[in-house]
């Protein structure tokens, strides 16, 4: 069973903001591909601290549409959380850029996501304005996001504690968060979708193949 809400009672309020390429290719890099089926909101509470209480979880990412069998890969994750009252899904653009190399010649296609770090810097700004949050989790290490971090310390007084993904941090971000962490194996391990995910229509949504358990 997916764990619906926070089971903590009472004491500081915390949302979680998830830079959710930067976290899939951490995993990648680090080759960790057996914790891609990761229930966002499980991770969360388990990096809480006894008197903290999850209140949301906020997961940017961008839909991909090709190769197909990666694109099918995403869709069923996303469908996962979506299963996960509280946690909710902001998405930027994904766009394939076409570059020369000068040297040879070669054509190539490189990847680019967009918009992610400004919808994670906008909602964490806006949420610790509304006082939605004592604490945030910024699950990333983009440097750019250092700019949102440092003004919501300076003018709001909120807690922003930067966890990196695996194999993946940020001088520029460690200076300005009031903490940080790296996500670690034992966390990732104990906060796995089941194999099958019911959807509300009823429909089963499984751990893909290539995933391995």
């Amino acid at each position: 069973m997916n764990q619906k809400a926070s089971t903590k009672k009472s004491g500081e309020k915390v949302i979680t903001y998830v830079d959710g390429f930067n976290l899939y290719f951490g995993l990648k890099s680090k080759g960790w591909q057996r914790f891609l089926w990761l229930d966002i909101w499980r991770m969360s509470e388990r990096l809480l601290k006894p008197h903290q209480t999850l209140v949301g979880v906020k997961y940017f990412t961008s839909r991909i549409r090709f190769p197909r069998d990666k694109a099918s890969r995403q869709n069923t994750f996303l469908e996962a959380l979506e299963t996960i009252p509280g946690l909710e899904i902001f998405y930027g653009n994904y766009q394939i850029i076409r570059r020369n190399c000068r040297k040879c010649g070669y054509l190539d296609h490189v990847p680019n996501e967009k918009m992610s770090d400004v919808n994670i810097a906008s909602e964490m700004l806006t949420d610790a304005f509304l006082n939605k949050f004592d604490t945030a989790l910024l699950v990333s290490a983009d440097g750019d996001l250092m700019t949102p971090v440092k003004r919501i310390a300076e003018t709001v007084g909120k807690r922003i504690v930067v966890v990196f993904p695996p194999d993946r941090r940020s001088f520029t971000l460690e200076k300005v968060a009031t903490a940080h962490m790296t996500i670690g194996r034992n966390h990732l391990a104990h906060s796995q979708f089941p194999n099958e995910v019911k959807k509300k229509n009823g429909f089963i949504l499984k751990r893909p193949s290539e995933w391995p358990t």
